[in-house]
């Protein structure tokens, strides 16, 4: 029977790039909610509207995609070439843009509600109770002692 492989002086090798990539990928789950969203969907519905104005910059130009995305133009205009490709666009820029900005408003307002709220509720409770109790006649006032 021969002797199990030694290992390699000085350790193990350092991980290559994919074995990094991989490591990486499955620690996605610890980041929070929202930076958990635009690593897995987020980035495919970025994706996909950096696309549609890619597009459209090349089919139409720059200034009417622009104004095509914020509503300044209507896709249906005749100063849009292309209005096959601006109406998706348009509908991204209405809809999808405002959701994710939205989103990400809403997650970071919660997180800083969330830390506000760090106190327990029977912690409160009993320092609203401490200070409810009747004091007693303030120090100095007559009746309160020799």
């Amino acid at each position: 029977m021969s002797a199990p492989p030694q290992p390699p002086p000085g350790g193990p090798p350092p991980p290559n790039r994919r074995q990094r990539a991989r490591a990486w990928w499955a620690d996605r789950h610890a980041l929070p909610r929202f930076g958990f969203w635009l690593i897995s969907r987020g980035a495919t519905v970025i994706g996909i509207c950096l696309l549609l104005y890619v597009l459209n910059v090349v089919l139409n130009g720059w200034t009417p995609a622009y104004e095509v995305m914020t509503g300044i133009t209507s896709p249906a205009d005749d100063t849009v070439p292309a209005p096959w490709c601006a109406w998706p666009l348009s509908l991204a820029g209405w809809a999808v843009v405002p959701a994710v900005i939205g989103a990400a408003a809403g997650y970071v307002i919660t997180e800083q509600i969330q830390a506000h709220h760090a106190r327990q509720l029977c912690d409160v409770l009993a320092e609203l109770r401490r200070l409810a109790e009747h004091p007693g006649p303030p120090p100095g006032s007559p009746g309160s002692g020799p």
